[in-house]
């Protein structure tokens, strides 16, 4: 069995994808089956989080067209996928706040210290790394 089919079985297990699809749903995007195993879910309507694409399960929501989901993106969105297998679900969630409380007090942005974002990739999810603040600002 391929690592993507048991992320995938996993995540409808934790719950995690049923919550994804749940939120497509509330938020008017509409889900179409993605490759290995992900549901790519276009049109999301609610203006929370502020995000370009967040993924929960195996579910990747965007307020974008079709064609916004593939590349680094969607590589970086699939990383965020298997996170949600290693955190048993749900719970990646609060852990993922508590994240990006972290970064943001680390370095006032809510990605660039955000151990999730760094795992999946910061450059591939499209953020810029920052600075903590008590290294200063680059010269």
């Amino acid at each position: 069995m391929r690592w993507h089919r048991v992320r995938q079985v996993v995540n409808v297990v934790n719950l995690s994808t049923p919550a994804g699809l749940l939120i497509a749903l509330i938020g008017g995007a509409t889900p179409r089956k993605g490759e290995n195993g992900l549901i790519l879910a276009h049109g999301y309507r609610i203006p929370f989080p502020v995000a370009g694409a967040f993924t929960v399960g195996n579910v990747i929501l965007t307020k974008h067209a079709d064609d916004y989901l593939v590349g680094e993106l969607l590589d970086h969105e699939s990383r965020h996928a298997t996170q949600y297998v290693l955190c048993a679900g749900l719970p990646m969630l609060p852990l993922y706040v508590i994240a990006a409380a972290v970064s943001l007090l680390i370095c006032g942005d809510p990605a660039s210290w955000n151990v999730f974002e760094r795992l999946a990739g910061l450059e591939d999810g499209g953020y810029a790394p920052r600075r903590p603040w008590w290294r200063g600002q680059a010269r």
